[in-house]
């Protein structure tokens, strides 16, 4: 037996693997192009803050470029940062019954909170850490985008983690898997294809508040990030609409990018997860997909850190009981879980009032009776406008979204248009708006109202089209040998399986609506100011102003309203779609 020549073959074999083929030329490029767009931005993250004094934020295109490299970058820090806070915030809510009391109304807050809101009281917060150095500036730009990303894709994956079919969880618990493997066996990939979707809109509602997360202005403050954003508030306030065009253009190919080299291999890897016994017929595709798994030396390269992270997700951690857990079968409670919900529901209301409390303290500072009750009125105005805009959006959007998620093929089509006009940002229509209302003397307050829903329409789709996407394809076989058809076939299947889905974008939507009536119920192209009434109006004048306690009462004030809309109708219809509507 010739030992030498076996031992030979094999060194040759390995060898041969560790060669690049013409898939490995194709890939690299793109890896190297990524390394160097993180070095490029960490390398102008650290400069001196004296260097955004010096630079002048300049409309010349060529600029554009390097605006779209930063802007990207920002907006990917901050998904980053929205996926770590989804995973963590998400998971605590749905698998604690304690904590899901205090996490899910504060989610409601949070998501009510405008983007002007947290830019007022962060920035001297961020720039406090990093005192020399543009980092500081850009953490308070990356938190500004972190918050019109993180809340829907947490709500979306609290809702899967608590619509898990009861007989996958019961198998789960039949192999005695911890929480920890049944965490990254089960609930997170069952979670996937509606938290991808609802990362593409992420990613997009980032773009929908970008000027004002690069182009900072609080009271006599104001701080300018080289940006797309940034760009863009100069082309607005110097009237320049060629400018204006130039960013439809940069917004248009960045988005095709990272539809192409992030979501569409995101959406096709995702596939895999659904939940059905039969075949899902046309399978979504991607072509950077298809390129690395081809590739022989990337691919060679990549098996250790996929062995890694399969064998973490496998290690026994018992990770300690949240109290009241979810998914526990049903049992009568015992008393001393009966006394701690007691305790826990008085430390949480002694919490609140105290809240509460404080914030009545300092708006009294500077706000009297009659302004409290002018800020309520407009809140009641801005209520009944959103109200009629979201349930216009869920009679367009859902069966459109149920269309597009049933035809993999239409959806690889729609997805990058959607994501497209889902980033538009109402600022590109302020001049259209503005000289249409001023020049025929319409009133601003149905005329600027489309602005409102411009941004925030999309959350229902995408979540609709995740739903649809996501639908068991043996349900859609047992439906079509029993002939149901027309509206039997929306009301008894298609709508009860999307329906969880959609109150997820309902929500989410609801509460975009509420942040996107500051840029749009008060807009501004050049010298001309055209104004709505309402709260959000309210809140951008105020911000701008620089009053503290008027803008600290307009964001209590439009968080009580959203807090208790969910509370009265979406958190019900979640509560039954979580009851009746589970996929069992």
């Amino acid at each position: 037996m010739d030992f030498g020549f076996n031992l030979n073959r094999t060194a040759n074999a390995s060898a041969w693997r560790l060669m690049p083929n013409r898939w490995d030329f194709v890939a690299f490029p793109l890896i190297i192009c990524l390394i160097a767009m993180a070095a490029i931005g960490f390398h102008e993250t650290m400069e001196p803050i004296a260097t955004l004094k010096t630079q002048v934020i300049s409309t010349d295109p060529s600029n554009l470029p390097e605006y779209a490299l930063r802007t990207t970058l920002r907006m990917l820090a901050a998904m980053v940062a929205s996926l770590v806070f989804t995973l963590v915030y998400g998971t605590l809510a749905a698998k604690s019954r304690r904590a899901e009391k205090v996490l899910i109304p504060i989610l409601d807050i949070l998501q009510s909170v405008p983007v002007l809101g947290y830019i007022s009281f962060t920035v001297t917060f961020f720039i406090a850490l990093f005192p020399t150095r543009v980092a500081g500036a850009e953490c308070a730009a990356i938190f500004a985008i972190f918050t019109a990303q993180a809340w829907n894709m947490t709500f979306s994956f609290y809702q899967s983690l608590t619509t898990v079919p009861r007989d996958l969880d019961e198998v789960s618990r039949g192999f005695h898997l911890t929480g920890w493997q049944r965490f990254w066996k089960l609930e997170v990939p069952f979670s996937m294809p509606g938290l991808i979707w609802n990362m593409m809109m992420s990613m997009s509602g980032g773009w929908f508040f970008v000027v004002a997360s690069e182009a900072i202005t609080v009271g006599n403050n104001t701080i300018t990030l080289p940006g797309i954003g940034a760009y863009l508030a100069q082309a607005i306030s110097d009237k320049n609409l060629t400018a204006i065009g130039w960013v439809v253009l940069t917004m248009t190919i960045v988005i095709l990018a990272y539809d192409q080299l992030l979501f569409r291999p995101l959406v096709a890897w995702a596939d895999k997860f659904r939940m059905e016994t039969t075949s899902s017929g046309v399978a979504p595709e991607s072509w950077l997909l298809d390129v690395v798994r081809r590739t022989r030396l990337i691919h060679q390269l990549l098996v250790p850190a996929g062995w890694m992270l399969a064998r973490t997700a496998r290690l026994p951690f018992r990770l300690p009981s949240a109290s009241g857990v979810r998914f526990a079968v049903p049992r009568f409670e015992k008393g001393p879980s009966r006394i701690g919900d007691i305790i826990w529901g008085i430390v949480v209301l002694l919490g609140t009032v105290y809240v509460v409390y404080r914030v009545i303290a300092y708006v009294r500072t500077g706000v009297t009776v009659s302004e409290v009750e002018h800020v309520f009125g407009l809140g009641f105005i801005t209520l009944f406008r959103v109200a009629i805009l979201i349930a216009i959006s869920s009679v367009i959007w859902v069966p459109l979204g149920v269309l597009i998620g049933l035809r993999p093929a239409l959806a690889e089509k729609i997805q990058p248009l959607a994501q497209f006009l889902a980033a538009f940002p109402a600022n590109l229509l302020f001049p259209v708006f503005v000289i249409v209302i001023v020049k025929f003397n319409l009133n601003p307050d149905i005329w600027l109202s489309p602005l409102i829903v411009l941004g925030t329409q999309w959350y229902i789709l995408f979540n609709v089209i995740a739903g649809a996407t996501a639908y068991p394809n043996d349900y859609k076989e047992a439906a079509t040998n029993f002939r149901i058809r027309g509206w039997q076939w929306w009301r008894q299947a298609m709508l009860p399986g999307i329906f969880p889905y959609y109150v997820t974008g309902a929500i989410t939507a609801s509460g975009g609506a509420w942040n996107a009536s500051i840029v749009s119920e008060f807009v501004q192209w050049g010298d001309t100011k055209v104004q709505a009434h309402g709260l959000g109006a309210y809140i951008a004048q105020t911000t701008a102003a620089g009053d503290f306690p008027k803008i600290i009462l307009g964001i209590a004030v439009m968080s009580l309203f959203v807090t208790l809309f969910n509370r009265m109708l979406w958190r019900p219809m979640f509560r039954y779609a979580e009851s009746k509507l589970r996929l069992d």
